[in-house]
């Protein structure tokens, strides 16, 4: 199956006090990490949902929520004839892909985690097809008969991601540590 992916970058970042997507995560932008991330994964379209950032783009419906979003960016990668689409949310940007790895071994049509409907995996197929602006998604997930899957506790920071400078600043500790080790 060709994959997809959707970076969810529309939010107004109000908590953080600054922009997530150009936030920066030890010498590259969220956005840029995530879509590394997704090039990782195998994804051969990328689309950021929201507004341009430099990558493929689409831009969401007026005063839609994420679900608004996400059904921006799967209409834009199902255009480029993906049948499967991996959704990330931009204040993640220090998921790994071992992380992800449940959501992509899943059968069909995909899975998230019990704990957040981001990030997520599905068929582009599945995708309700009335599915409105502003559903939350986890309706959006429920309609396309995704499974709702643990997530790692190892992860579970790293899924939730940061909407608040205190946790960036535990995530972006981890992360240093975690690509010094690596080096």
């Amino acid at each position: 199956m060709a994959l997809g992916a959707v970076i969810l970058v529309g939010g107004r970042s109000t908590r953080m006090g600054a922009d997530k997507a150009e936030l920066d995560w030890n010498g590259r932008r969220a956005v840029d990490r995530l879509a590394d991330l997704a090039r990782a994964a195998g994804a051969e379209f990328i689309v950021t949902a929201g507004r341009d950032l430099g990558l493929a783009f689409t831009t969401d419906p007026p005063d839609s929520g994420p679900a608004g979003g996400v059904a921006a960016g799967v209409r834009a990668v199902a255009d480029q004839g993906v049948t499967r689409v991996l959704a990330l949310a931009v204040d993640a940007p220090t998921v790994r892909l071992e992380d992800l790895r449940p959501l992509f071994d899943a059968p069909a049509p995909g899975a998230a985690f019990e704990t957040l409907p981001l990030p997520f995996v599905m068929e582009v197929a599945a995708f309700p097809t009335d599915a409105a602006p502003d559903w939350p998604l986890v309706r959006l997930l429920e309609r396309g008969g995704a499974a709702r899957l643990p997530c790692p506790s190892e992860a579970q920071a790293r899924v939730r991601g940061a909407n608040t400078p205190e946790e960036r600043a535990v995530l972006l500790d981890e992360l240093v540590r975690f690509e010094g080790a690596a080096a």
